[in-house]
């Protein structure tokens, strides 16, 4: 256990001090919902309904990034300069090595939950009950595993530059086309199609429940339940598969 700490509470502070995060996984996603919910607003929708779905859109914005890029760059960086390859003949084990990992991950995505909903509250005044902040917090924490997950497979790329690319391209591929920066609705119907499947559409989608007064569908539980198993099983087989090799 004590292991464990260490090693997650220096990958917490390592994750504090990267200015890449705090750029893409704060600074951003409340960027965006100025804009969204400040500037570019319509009086066709209800203002503070909207406030409240877009928020949690752009928590849920924030988390996914984190857990996509932020994990799975930092698991081929630390590959490439051999960070790992000189943990191999320390007394770490592989299980408190990855277990730091996500546990400072979860750490710092509850730390993103707490500013974002913070600047919410201060932006616009959203106003939701007890129940609501924590149980849409608690969502976004526990959908945030099958991108935690996605992350691992990202970071079993052997270049950093391929890495980066792919992960960019995945983070704001999830985040259109899972209704993110804008509702399913105004989109072609088989572009909503297709984003409906899409883990990024469920993580989102149990926010906006909740906010709304109700409970996760019991579809978007299992449907991220169903991508976290693919995404791990693919992590782990990769890393095997490169072990062997």
């Amino acid at each position: 256990m004590s292991m464990l700490f260490a090693q997650s509470r220096a990958e917490i502070i390592r994750m504090v001090r990267n200015v890449y995060f705090m750029f893409w996984s704060l600074l951003i996603p409340v960027l965006f919902y100025v804009l969204y919910t400040r500037i570019f607003t319509t009086n066709a929708v209800d203002a503070e309904r909207w406030n409240a779905h877009y928020l949690m859109s752009m928590t849920c914005f924030s988390v996914m990034g984190s857990s996509i890029m932020t994990l799975g760059i930092r698991l081929v960086q630390e590959r490439a300069y051999g960070w790992v390859t000189y943990l191999r003949v320390t007394p770490l084990p592989n299980s408190i090595y990855f277990g730091g990992k996500m546990i400072g991950q979860t750490f710092i995505h509850m730390c993103s939950i707490i500013v974002i909903f913070i600047s919410g509250y201060l932006i616009n005044g959203v106003s939701l009950t007890f129940a609501q902040w924590i149980g849409s917090a608690l969502w976004i924490i526990a959908g945030s595993l099958p991108f935690l997950a996605l992350g691992t497979c990202i970071g079993t790329f052997r270049r950093v530059d391929t890495a980066n690319g792919l992960s960019n391209v995945l983070y704001l591929s999830l985040a259109l086309l899972g209704g993110m920066w804008m509702p399913l609705d105004v989109m072609p119907e088989w572009l909503a199609e297709i984003g409906r499947w899409l883990p990024s559409y469920s993580f989102g989608n149990g926010a906006w429940i909740i906010v709304g007064g109700g409970m996760p569908q019991l579809r978007d539980i299992l449907l991220l339940a169903g991508y976290l198993v693919v995404f791990m099983v693919l992590s782990t087989y990769i890393r095997s598969t490169q072990k062997e090799a």
